[in-house]
């Protein structure tokens, strides 16, 4: 059952941003023989996003880590506000903030380790996965059932259109066929 706060807190989300590594992958590093990185995207997190673009909240990605593959899969989900190599993670998250013309409440934040707590400490909906360690999930309002990488953007994204009633919609065009 999710408390009544949370469900306040969803409503007013006009942003999410995500983090990229261990959120919107499972965390693990590959690299192929020629020494490049690949990641693991889930296709639901994907779809999610997708989603909640249509339902007109705005997406966003900050990550400490820059990445060919996170600029492709950003591209192919036409996420337009994308920020790599971020060691300061308050620097883009600003930039955001004034772009888009939002304030903390309306920012939602789904991370997963110690460079994400300077957001998650700032925004109106802090979100950890569960394989985060401790410290991240003591800071997050809510913890998704799903692990980083396997679907737990796709719950984050969900939960945000129901809260904010545009999930039904969305669905029944899927449903309609």
């Amino acid at each position: 059952m999710i408390e009544t706060s949370l469900l306040d807190k969803a409503k007013k989300i006009r942003l999410l941003i995500s983090d990229v590594d261990g959120v919107l992958t499972s965390g693990v590093l590959y690299y192929n023989a020629h020494g490049s990185e690949i990641k693991d995207f889930n296709v639901h997190d994907g779809l999610g996003m997708k989603l909640l673009q249509k339902s007109g909240v705005h997406l966003a990605i900050i990550t400490a880590k820059q990445s060919e593959a996170v600029t492709i899969r950003m591209h192919d989900l036409n996420i337009k506000h994308v920020y790599q190599g971020q060691s300061n993670k308050l620097i883009a998250y600003e930039e955001l903030k004034h772009l888009l013309n939002v304030n903390d409440a309306e920012i939602a934040y789904i991370a997963d380790d110690l460079p994400d707590l300077p957001l998650l400490r700032r925004v109106g909906l802090p979100v950890s996965v569960p394989n985060a360690p401790h410290i991240i999930r003591e800071h997050a309002a809510w913890v998704t059932d799903a692990a980083g990488g396997k679907g737990a953007v796709r719950e984050l994204c969900d939960f945000i259109m129901k809260a904010q009633g545009t999930y039904d919609s969305l669905i029944d065009a899927y449903l309609r066929g």
